[in-house]
């Protein structure tokens, strides 16, 4: 009976991880065909215009292609400098590791590219939105020195990390002026550079302990309390009074 009953345990604590997922997968606007194409130029007009005078930086997310949308967002950031009359886009990008090619790209966007086009027919939305003068001039100085930094510029693995929320939540570590709260769907934000253990949170505002991405526990104002098993997040903003589930996200107050 002990053994019958620990493995109930074990089912019910994997159905909890799964069923949001699963949920997200039956009745989520998942992208699992080409009619991505269709949208591939729409924007979400998050993003100021290129003729203000501010600096600015962004951070987008946005749910992956496919069945992988179920369990997780791909995230990207983006810059103008002070009187610049263009956008640089930061983002790291599996397929770009199949050309043997570095999967980390700094591109200056054209007028024709925008920062909040529709990621492959999803919406984009904003974990972050900073605007200013010559004090955001500085920080995107930093942003650039970061990016440089990237110690995982030709490896990439969607599940766990090194990937594009892997990438952002680094950035996002390195400036926490930004007060990113990586949302519960990033898998791979939790893969620490370099083995590391223990981190800041990406936020700025706690800190964590992972094991390369496949347990660990974050402790922060702005993250709550979040626990992290094989990629999957699941936790508790107490002062929001919200809770943070797998594939679904967060799920109460803003």
């Amino acid at each position: 009976m002990r053994y019958i009953r620990w493995l109930l345990y074990v089912i019910l604590f994997f159905w909890v991880l799964l069923s949001g997922p699963v949920m997200v997968l039956l009745f989520g606007n998942i992208t699992t065909d080409n009619t991505w194409q269709d949208k591939q130029n729409s924007r979400a007009n998050l993003a100021p215009p290129t003729t203000i005078p501010q600096a600015v930086i962004q951070i987008y997310a946005a749910r992956s292609f496919g069945w992988q949308g179920a369990f997780t967002v791909d995230t990207w950031i983006v810059s103008k400098r002070l009187q610049a009359t263009h956008y640089t886009l930061y983002q790291v990008v599996g397929w770009y590791q199949q050309m043997n090619a570095s999967v980390l790209t700094m591109q200056r966007l054209s007028e024709k590219q925008a920062p909040d086009n529709y990621w492959y027919g999803q919406p984009p939305f904003l974990l972050a939105d900073l605007r200013g003068g010559e004090e955001v001039d500085a920080l995107i100085d930093r942003l650039e020195n970061a990016a440089v930094a990237y110690p995982y510029k030709n490896t990439y693995r969607t599940w766990l990390g090194p990937n594009s929320n892997t990438f952002t939540a680094y950035i996002a570590r390195q400036l926490p002026e930004l007060r990113v709260d990586m949302p519960t769907t990033a898998m791979g934000k939790d893969f620490l550079p370099n083995g590391d253990i223990f981190a800041v949170a990406p936020s700025g505002s706690g800190g964590q302990i992972s094991l390369y991405g496949i347990i660990g526990l974050t402790l922060a104002v702005n993250e709550g309390i979040e626990f992290n098993f094989i990629g999957l997040h699941f936790g508790l903003d107490l002062f929001d009074m919200a809770i943070r589930f797998p594939g679904v996200g967060r799920i109460g107050f803003e």
